[in-house]
């Protein structure tokens, strides 16, 4: 009785080594067919509009089946690119992330195509207290003095509105590093535009006064206002304006046409006969 058992125990403990083995075997196989490529990641972090030398870059082991999208494996390809958006230390190089083969380094190299970079000058309040950081982006108001409709209006033409949205944020002051989260207080801050937002920017600035809002960065959904004047923002209604007063004209009454006099006739006797005499 004991000889069967201990036979039966052998046998088991058998079966379980021999399946150890195999599940071993399966994933060591596994593991050795694994690839792996040498792919080109950030040494330290990297700041907009800077030129990459190979002591910004590493290499180091990438699974094969999840390579990124335009990612580097030769260094070479990467002497003297320029960086058009900052990079994390270990996050890999992408094309995306660079800016076109022969631009030159710096602000100009990270602004994108049909766009150009112009600063405004903005202080505590008008920067959002400084949150208006490079790489978010921002709504611009001004406020300023509508046009007189007359000469004699009284009504207070004083007006604020919404003239430019999602405006990108480039650089604050001289810095354009996006790695920043916290609020810096700057005199200027350097906005992407388009030609004709450019155009509106500087009218704005030139009429009025400038102030910024910053916006979510995923929020692309525009705003139509009508802006806010003195009478909207007290809730008066507007007087209507008095109707033009119509000039006097003059009835002539019709000349009715003269009535023929009739003449005072009487008859007189007189020695030699009878006279009529009219008057």
């Amino acid at each position: 009785m004991k000889s069967s058992r201990a036979v039966a125990m052998i046998v088991v403990s058998v079966i379980l080594a021999l399946a150890a083995v195999v599940f071993a075997g399966k994933w060591i196989n596994e593991r050795a067919s694994l690839s792996t490529n040498k792919l080109a990641v950030a040494m330290v972090d990297i700041n907009m509009g800077s030129r990459i030398t190979q002591s910004m870059i590493r290499f180091v082991d990438w699974p094969a089946g999840s390579v990124p999208k335009g990612a580097f494996t030769d260094g070479k390809l990467l002497e003297g690119r320029v960086v058009r958006s900052s990079l994390l230390t270990g996050e890999p190089l992408t094309e995306s992330k660079l800016a076109p083969v022969g631009s030159a380094g710096g602000l100009s190299a990270v602004v994108a195509e049909g766009k150009r970079a112009m600063t405004v000058r903005v202080n505590d309040v008008v920067g959002v207290a400084g949150f208006a950081l490079p790489g978010n982006y921002v709504d611009i108001l001004v406020s300023t003095q509508g046009e007189k409709k007359n000469a004699i209006s009284d009504r207070d033409l004083n007006i604020s509105k919404l003239v430019l949205e999602r405006i990108l944020v480039l650089a604050v002051a001289q810095e354009a590093s996006q790695n920043e989260t916290k609020p810096k207080v700057v005199n200027a801050v350097t906005l992407e535009v388009t030609p004709e937002q450019a155009e509106t920017l500087d009218l704005a600035r030139s009429v009025g006064l400038l102030s910024l809002m910053l916006r979510n960065q995923v929020d692309i959904k525009p705003t139509v206002t009508a802006g806010a004047t003195k009478q909207t923002l007290l809730n008066v209604s507007t007087p209507a304006a008095p109707a033009p007063k119509k000039p006097a004209v003059r009835v002539q009454k019709p000349v009715s046409p003269a009535t023929p006099r009739v003449p005072d006739c009487q008859q007189v006797l007189t020695g030699s006969g009878r006279i009529t005499q009219c008057y």
